[in-house]
């Protein structure tokens, strides 16, 4: 078996997205992993993450991969919950204020982190489905909650439209 069908079943098995160390326990070195990387079989992800080039991925699935104890929140839930008809640009993820920022360095996926202490944190954590994926969410409360939280920075427009269909 080539170092290429390694990869691929490696790659298939984890769900598209693998970490270095279990490309390794797959069989690869690392010298083989810079090899298929500089040849474009494989694309890193973010460091120490890696997919098949020319796979396409979802934003639900890099999330539930690269950021597992991350929860939507505010207009990612809201529009989630069917009271926004306005598509964020970015993913609004709630993540305890003690994770390290470079966790949330994700080129491909664009997220707004807002940093939340740790006894507050779980309160409203609920999981749904996105296209597939089980992602944590703030359920509806939390989320109408953080939206008089986070008033000043809510368009008024998206504010208004929150609480009537509440």
């Amino acid at each position: 078996m080539s170092k290429k069908e390694f990869a691929k079943n490696a790659i298939k098995i984890s769900g598209g997205i693998i970490k270095t160390a279990d490309l390794i326990n797959a069989g690869l070195t690392k010298s083989d992993i810079t090899n298929l990387t500089d040849n474009s079989y494989i694309e890193r992800v973010k460091h120490g993450y890696y997919r098949l080039s020319n796979t396409n991925i979802s934003e639900e699935q890099i999330l539930s991969t690269l950021l597992p104890e991350g929860i939507v929140c505010v207009q990612s839930a809201l529009f989630h919950y069917g009271y926004s008809d306005y598509t964020p640009r970015e993913w609004n993820i709630a993540v305890p204020r003690t994770i390290s920022r470079s966790k949330l360095k994700i080129d491909e996926v664009p997220i707004k982190a807002y940093y939340i202490q740790n006894e507050l944190f779980e309160i409203g954590k609920t999981t749904d489905d996105f296209n597939g994926f089980t992602l944590n969410i703030y359920d509806r409360e939390r989320t109408i909650c953080d939206c008089f939280k986070y008033r000043n920075q809510l368009d008024s427009e998206i504010f208004n439209k929150a609480i009537n269909a509440y």
